[in-house]
């Protein structure tokens, strides 16, 4: 049987007997004092067999950390090398290697999934992966455009699959996480403005076509993004490469969207938690900023087809229903800066820095303050290793992960209209929060999707 096949009836045959299920399931309140994960895994030996779609630097990193709780037994990747490597790393070469994912998709020993692509393939096999039955845990940001959005949280909702975006700066302990405290127990007051600076995409020289290596198949690697040459040249100052695939992906707008969405997903995620914390649950109204790129732009499409295109530099503000303000900018010490009637305070990987933070000495949070912003979940010491245990945990009791698809994508949302305005200059947009589209403006609302290059769709059953 065809493999498209086989995944067509495995979904249609889930829909029917267990969309909603999960979701009806008991939801425990967990709290610090209880069990971790990892203790609870070492007692009762339930350990999670897992497949991996994209085996590159994250996947890795996320299966060594989370080593603990799982077995991999399929990895999927369309570069035999990485996919080889990959296997050694992760299961001392025990696990089954195979090109294409479906295959992955379509064993029933496996429970849960992590998807560790580059950004343009994360949404297709992450709503196929739901379809399927499977949990997962998808490297951030989990979508190249707003539309694709949608669509996960619908399948989502029908599904009750339990999701985990990699944003794994919500699992860190104490800085983000505490800073998420401090806001929700009003010690700032009433926000006025959050800011995000996340820095530029770096530039390139004009990337040669080269042979595609022979351990890669290209094609599939483009997946849904259009047809085109690969690139490749030696970057001797940096000791790496320069290429449109691996890694280097972020920097061109047909894969990723440059800083906007790689560590815009991270730290406009902690802008926007604030603000949620602080009782701003509306989107934006509008967004308008200042913007460089390396290429020019015609319509929103690069005119240079050679070299890396997704901006430099740029200072975008984000208007809100309340008059709150958001920044998004590449300047300034790389972190989150949270603006309030009360006071201000700054964090980023390496510091929670302000007069709020200063103040908890001589009144301290409560002791459950820090519990309440994360949901009562179980916590780990180590930001990515709590990411993954609290995912697991979530996928034990049916509960809904720190990092769920409907935060991220309100979030995302915000970053992916950056990224619109960018490619058209910086121009104003508006932005109707409730019908998820771009009024007034045909040629922005037209990049609220992007097609999928035929054989590559996404399989619904």
């Amino acid at each position: 049987m065809a493999s498209t096949e086989r995944n067509t009836k495995t979904r249609r045959n889930f829909l029917k007997t267990t969309a909603g299920a999960a979701t009806a399931a008991s939801i425990p309140v967990f709290f610090p004092q209880q069990k971790t994960l990892a203790q609870e895994s070492q007692s009762k030996n339930d350990r999670v067999a897992i497949g991996v779609i994209g085996a590159g630097g994250m996947a890795n990193g996320n299966i060594d950390t989370a080593k603990q709780w799982l077995d991999v037994l399929a990895i999927a990747d369309v570069d035999s090398d990485r996919a080889a490597s990959s296997n050694q790393a992760m299961s001392g070469g025990k696990a089954q290697v195979y090109e294409d994912y479906r295959d992955v998709l379509d064993r029933k020993d496996i429970d849960v999934i992590h998807i560790a692509t580059p950004d343009h393939w994360h949404t297709k096999p992450l709503v196929e992966a739901m379809l399927a039955g499977k949990d997962v845990y998808c490297e951030k940001p989990l979508t190249l455009t707003i539309d694709e959005g949608k669509l996960i949280r619908k399948v989502q909702e029908d599904t009750g699959r339990i999701v985990q975006v990699g944003t794994q700066q919500r699992s860190t302990f104490p800085l983000f996480v505490k800073a998420m405290a401090i806001v929700a127990q009003g010690r700032l007051g009433k926000i006025t403005r959050v800011s995000a600076a996340i820095g530029g995409a770096p530039t390139s020289p004009a990337i040669p076509v080269a042979e595609v290596p022979k351990n890669l198949n290209w094609d599939r690697w483009l997946g849904p993004a259009a047809k085109t040459d690969y690139r490749w040249m030696a970057d001797k100052a940096e000791g790496h490469a320069m290429t449109n695939c691996h890694y280097e992906f972020r920097w061109w707008y047909e894969y990723s969207g440059g800083k906007l969405t790689d560590w815009g997903a991270h730290h406009v995620d902690i802008a926007a938690w604030a603000l949620q914390l602080n009782g701003q649950t509306a989107g934006p109204l509008s967004i308008e900023g200042k913007v460089e790129h390396p290429v020019e732009f015609k319509d929103g499409v690069p005119q240079q087809r050679d070299r890396y295109n997704t901006a430099t530099s740029f200072l975008f503000n984000v208007a809100y229903p309340d008059g709150t303000e958001m920044i998004i900018r590449d300047d300034t010490d790389n972190g989150v800066l949270i603006e309030g009637e009360k006071g201000k305070m700054f964090v980023n990987r390496g510091k929670l820095v302000g007069a709020p933070v200063d103040e908890l000495k001589d009144n301290p949070l409560p002791e459950d303050a820090i519990s309440k912003v994360y949901k009562g979940l179980p916590m780990e010491h180590n930001e990515r290793r709590a990411h993954w245990a609290c995912f697991l945990n979530c996928v034990k009791s049916r509960t809904e992960p720190i990092s769920d698809v409907h935060s991220h994508m309100k979030m995302l949302n915000v970053c992916h209209l950056a990224g619109i305005s960018a490619r058209l200059g910086g121009r104003k947009l508006q932005w109707d929060d409730q019908a998820e589209t771009i009024p007034g403006d045909e040629l922005a609302a037209s990049m609220l999707a992007r097609p999928y290059r035929a054989g590559y769709e996404i399989e619904m059953g």
